[in-house]
């Protein structure tokens, strides 16, 4: 049986897509019991030079794909929005199934490209859109069937995990380190997406879509990102055992489902906090299995093609097959509603600038007992004459009493700043 490839892009990913369809093509073909032929590429520049591809493979013109009778999968790797939910809807209900590694098209028109997918009986595979080469939707959705999934952790932005992780080693700045990321390419000249957590909240979207098995908007995911975290900060979470992460968490809490995306402080002996540079990992509870733990290469040409390819592979061995129930959605029509913000209990870590003399921690102490908060760890360290610089940990509040309480003590006459408030993990949920 042949099977007819159609490739959208052919930009870092898209050349690894084909360099392993060229290198592997024959165990492909073995494994599946067919024969895989890549009839067309869709580019931006012809002139371009692509290694392993012809004049005749390459075009600029979609319909040579989306109107191609012998192409039976579509795979798109071009990135955007707009314009790859136009081809990929088209593709659809041309009766083409699709694999996509695009995290924001799935996170925002998700539910829109599934209903054209069931529609046209076609499936719709997206393996690589979360963590690049960690098989973690396959696995959610078939191997881990047979669990009510709790909660997911996961460190799933490789440029933050590196520049966080760049400063705990070295103690540097932010700035320092952004800069230097961006040179050596972990970061784009426009990191925007990434630090501030933007590409994470679209990865944690498909994923906690999976975890509550109802659709969950992007829109509605809180989001913190990692600007304003600094040396001071790593610094005193170091002294008090913790280390500082971008954590996107989905969980089922007190107040219902729970979807968000900020820096954690997390214990330094949990498994997540030695995931460093622009590793990934995700850390998965579920009620039949216990926790389970994904790490590996979140990013990057070969990793991301590598999950693109499985998805090709699994749909050509369901072909002729009825649709395969897991792999599709199941959700119902209507979105979830997630538990507000400023409901969801955290404890939390507070870096205070103060005026250093007697009484100080007396009206600190008062102020947050009147309002019911809790100090689990508080530590006053000298910064400069006549200012004491206080670190403390709450026992668990909810954001909404923490930023009422943060209110009040602005107003204090003792209180210079507060220069940082950080949510602190306990792994619970």
């Amino acid at each position: 049986m042949e099977i007819g490839i159609g490739l959208l892009g052919c930009g870092t990913v898209g050349q690894a897509v084909v360099k392993l369809l060229q290198e592997k093509g024959e165990d492909y073909g073995r494994r599946t019991e067919s024969q895989l032929m890549l009839h067309h590429v869709l580019v931006k520049d012809l002139q371009k030079p692509r290694p392993g591809l012809t004049s005749e493979q390459l075009t600029t013109d979609p319909s040579l794909i989306l109107d191609n009778p012998d192409i039976q999968v579509v795979i798109e790797v071009m990135g955007g929005i707009e314009e790859s939910r136009h081809y990929l809807l088209k593709a659809l209900h041309a009766g083409k199934h699709v694999v996509t590694a695009n995290k924001a098209l799935m996170a925002k028109h998700g539910a829109e490209l599934f209903d054209a997918a069931t529609e046209n009986g076609c499936a719709l595979y997206y393996e690589a859109a979360v963590a690049g080469g960690i098989p973690i939707i396959q696995t959610l959705k078939r191997s881990l069937a047979s669990n009510a999934l709790h909660s997911v952790y996961g460190i799933i932005n490789g440029t933050t995990n590196y520049i966080l992780s760049a400063m705990t080693e070295a103690g540097r700045d932010f700035e320092a380190v952004l800069a230097e990321a961006q040179a050596q390419g972990f970061a784009e000249a426009d990191p925007t997406d990434d630090i501030e957590g933007y590409d994470a909240a679209y990865k944690l979207a498909i994923l906690a879509s999976l975890i509550f098995e109802h659709r969950i908007s992007v829109d509605n995911i809180h989001r913190v990102g990692i600007q304003r975290i600094s040396a001071q900060d790593i610094a005193h979470a170091r002294e008090l055992g913790y280390v500082i992460k971008l954590l996107a968490i989905a969980k089922r809490g007190e107040n219902g489902f729970e979807a968000r995306v900020h820096p954690t402080m997390i214990p330094a002996q949990h498994p997540l906090a030695s995931v460093n540079g622009v590793y990934n990992a995700l850390l998965v509870q579920g009620d039949a299995v216990g926790d389970l733990m994904f790490y590996g290469q979140g990013a990057g040409g070969m990793p991301t093609a590598s999950a693109v390819v499985s998805d090709l592979l699994n749909i050509i061995v369901e072909m002729e097959a009825p649709p395969n129930l897991l792999m599709g959605c199941q959700h119902p029509s209507t979105e979830a509603s997630l538990a507000a913000a400023d409901q969801v209990m955290n404890r939390y870590y507070l870096r205070l600038q103060a005026e250093d003399r007697t009484g100080v921690l007396g009206q600190l102490g008062v102020l947050m007992g009147q309002a019911d908060m809790s100090i689990h760890t508080l530590t006053q360290k000298k910064h400069a004459p006549g200012k004491a610089e206080l670190v403390l940990i709450t026992h668990p509040v909810s954001e909404l009493r923490l930023r009422q309480v943060v209110a009040k003590i602005q107003q204090l006459d003792i209180i210079h700043s507060v220069d940082s408030i950080i949510r602190v993990e306990d792994f619970t949920g």
